[in-house]
């Protein structure tokens, strides 16, 4: 029988993959318009829900506690697994460096926060969840995330920008293999419990190894540019999503990578797609040059 997966978010980086990748197994999607449908009747008869909701920063605090609450009462009254795309935000400053399964949800921080309280609604809650939890998306066309608004912007005119220290190990994670393993762990979810937080594992790779993969894949040599943060520490008294995107610069010199054993158990055969390949696949749809985007689009992670 052919099963079916609502979609909140499905014009979204993760809403599409996600709808890309429950497709191409065989399910049933649909989309939903938060404007203009009724989540509780788009909800019937869904054997899962994939919530991509992903509100800016800066509406962060006022939205994601509505929206979960939403979600969870659309779970409850369909029976359907609610399955969220996790980050490594809940972790906090102070995390190790291996983000696994049982590190406790320990951040002080604003978004942080957030994300700490929305999982904990969802484990309070009793609706069956699974928290597939990645590092900074990869995507296959440019969406405005780090990796094309500043790492890959200036391709064209041979620069590679980076954001932190070039020798700091960070995790990362290809859109497409994030959402197919997301299928996957919703094809398995009676073996599951009722609330499953699965680290992807992705690529952990430093500033320079990240540089290198490009020069693989473009075949030219590649100049290494810092971020410089000051304008973006000048802009944050004023401007509350840059005060944000500047409250989350910590990721990019703090080392950390997502833990892969539970992920092993669940999906023993998951074959991820080889870095080069994604790289080549992700820097394919970047923008010509002059054409670079600016900085402050760059926030978002799922």
């Amino acid at each position: 029988m052919t099963q079916t997966a609502l979609v909140l978010g499905g014009s979204g980086r993760f809403g599409r993959n996600a709808t890309q990748a429950f497709q191409a197994a065989g399910w049933k999607t649909r989309q939903f318009d938060r404007r203009t449908g009724d989540l509780m009747q788009a909800a019937r008869g869904a054997d899962v829900i994939v919530n991509a909701w992903n509100p800016s920063y800066e509406h962060w605090q006022a939205q994601v506690p509505k929206l979960t609450a939403q979600v969870i009462a659309a779970a409850k009254a369909s029976g359907a697994t609610v399955i969220i795309p996790g980050n490594v935000y809940v972790f906090g400053e102070e995390a190790p460096e291996r983000f696994a399964e049982a590190t406790p949800h320990a951040a002080t921080n604003p978004l942080g926060k957030v994300r700490v309280a929305m999982e904990a609604a969802y484990r309070n809650a009793g609706v069956q969840t699974i928290v597939i939890r990645a590092g900074d998306f990869i995507d296959t066309v440019p969406t405005g995330i780090w990796f094309d608004r500043i790492i890959t912007a200036g391709l064209a005119k041979g620069v590679v920008t980076y954001m932190g220290r070039w020798d700091t190990p960070h995790a990362w994670a290809y859109l497409p293999d994030v959402t197919r393993a997301a299928v996957m762990l919703a094809e398995k979810r009676g073996e599951l419990g009722r609330f499953e937080q699965v680290p992807f594992p992705g690529y952990t790779l430093t500033g320079e190894e990240l540089a290198q993969a490009l020069e693989r894949v473009t075949g030219r040599k590649l100049t290494r540019k810092s971020l410089n943060w000051l304008p973006f520490r000048l802009m944050a008294p004023f401007w509350r999503l840059m005060r944000h995107i500047v409250e989350m610069r910590y990721l990019w010199s703090k080392p950390h990578r997502l833990d892969g054993g539970r992920f092993g158990e669940l999906l023993p055969g998951f074959e991820p797609t080889p870095l080069d390949e994604a790289l080549k696949a992700a820097v394919a749809g970047m923008q010509p040059e002059g054409e670079q985007a600016s900085a402050g689009g760059a926030m978002a992670r799922a």
